[in-house]
């Protein structure tokens, strides 16, 4: 096997294009005027629409009106998911246990991964694992790739390597091309016996949070699972033509991830802007909502009076639930126990959108369909 270590390649190529765009994009980040915890909403959002993405790669064709209310009920005894929608359930666990788990300066390790691989695919009947949570102990092939994985006497040694590779500090400007190669070594290894491609792109995400790309505003709901979604095809093209390990090959690679990367984020730094935030993509939601009826006029006005506002009380209400004030503490809790707002605190009577997983959800993905937020495996969506 190559030594895995980054490539030369011209300054005037495509990839360190890519870098400088990066680079400069990233050097321009402010805080932005969305408030954080409409930001904390809105990253809710794009991790779950990243945990169904990367099922969909592997083929689950779960709608996101399905999946939403599968993540939502997760923990009710009476709520039996099927088994695709299961898999993404334990993708958004798996999401939340790297959010939990991993910050700038983290060192991943094996136990890492192979409890990011154990909280994939234990239980699951069509992408579970034989033995969850450990690397494999025998050959596998790769369905349509000519590549043949290493032996299982070698994986240990190998993830070695990728671990200690991604821990290493290197040059701020080539923090994003190790995450790129990474995540290919990653797949070329297929430590496990199946869920490489998820646990993958999981690790991947936890590569970024640990070099700090979580900090800063614009990056707070980034994640790569949104590249690979964009071009399915394209995706696994570019990870076989990379098997080869030869430099070209890699840059090639390389490239697709980081310009698809700065394709990204340069929507997503919109997220920053609070009215953009507000009127382009809330409001319009709530809209559709009422249009469909979703919502009443009554708590329509409401959703759009919070989402304005961001927190209110029972009072900030009054213009949208007229009549009495116990009259309107029952419109609240009808939008509390739908699971449409909740409180900003346990025990408060302070009130902000709940955007995901809620019945806002399906209607917000439609949103950032509408204004090209959408990588294409998931327009196909409800």
């Amino acid at each position: 096997m190559r030594p895995l270590e980054f490539p030369e390649f011209p300054f005037s190529s495509p990839l360190a294009k890519a870098i400088i765009q990066l680079e400069r994009v990233r050097a321009d980040l402010g805080e932005g005027t969305t408030p954080p915890e409409v930001f904390a909403q809105l990253r809710a959002l794009f991790q779950l629409l990243s945990s169904i993405m990367s099922a969909r790669i592997e083929g689950n064709r779960t709608s996101i009106v399905d999946a939403v209310a599968g993540v939502q009920y997760a923990n009710r005894t009476d709520v039996t998911p099927d088994d695709e929608v299961q898999e993404i359930v334990q993708l958004h666990e798996a999401t939340a246990f790297v959010d939990s788990a991993i910050h700038r300066g983290t060192v991943l390790t094996h136990g890492f991964v192979r409890e990011l691989h154990r909280i994939s695919v234990s239980g699951l009947e069509r992408e579970g694992d034989r033995t969850p949570g450990a690397y494999r102990l025998a050959d596998v092939t790769i369905s349509g790739s000519s590549h043949r994985p290493p032996s299982p006497g070698s994986i240990h040694g190998d993830m070695t390597v990728l671990l200690d590779f991604i821990n290493a500090d290197v040059d701020q400007n080539y923090e994003l091309l190790k995450i790129a190669l990474a995540h290919h070594r990653f797949v070329w290894i297929h430590p496990f016996g199946n869920g490489n491609g998820r646990v993958g792109r999981l690790l991947t995400y936890a590569a970024m949070r640990r070099q700090g790309f979580s900090d800063a505003a614009g990056y707070r709901a980034l994640n790569p699972t949104a590249v690979f979604g964009e071009n399915r095809d394209l995706y696994y093209e570019r990870l076989e033509d990379a098997d080869s390990l030869e430099p070209d090959s890699l840059i090639r690679w390389s490239t697709y991830v980081l310009e698809g990367l700065l394709t990204d984020l340069s929507r997503l730094v919109k997220l920053g802007d609070k009215d953009f935030v507000a009127e382009g993509l809330l409001v319009p939601a709530i809209q559709r909502g009422l249009a469909s009826s979703r919502f009443t006029s009554e708590e329509a006005l409401a959703l759009i009076i919070i989402a304005r506002k961001v927190e209110v009380k029972a009072a900030d209400l009054s213009a949208a639930f007229t009549g009495s004030a116990s009259t309107r503490s029952q419109n609240i809790r009808k939008l509390l126990d739908r699971g449409v707002i909740e409180p900003v605190a346990e025990g408060k009577r302070s009130y902000r959108l709940r955007l995901a997983p809620s019945e806002l959800t399906p209607l917000l993905v439609r949103e950032l369909d509408r204004l090209g937020f959408l990588p294409r495996i998931l327009r196909d969506s409800e």
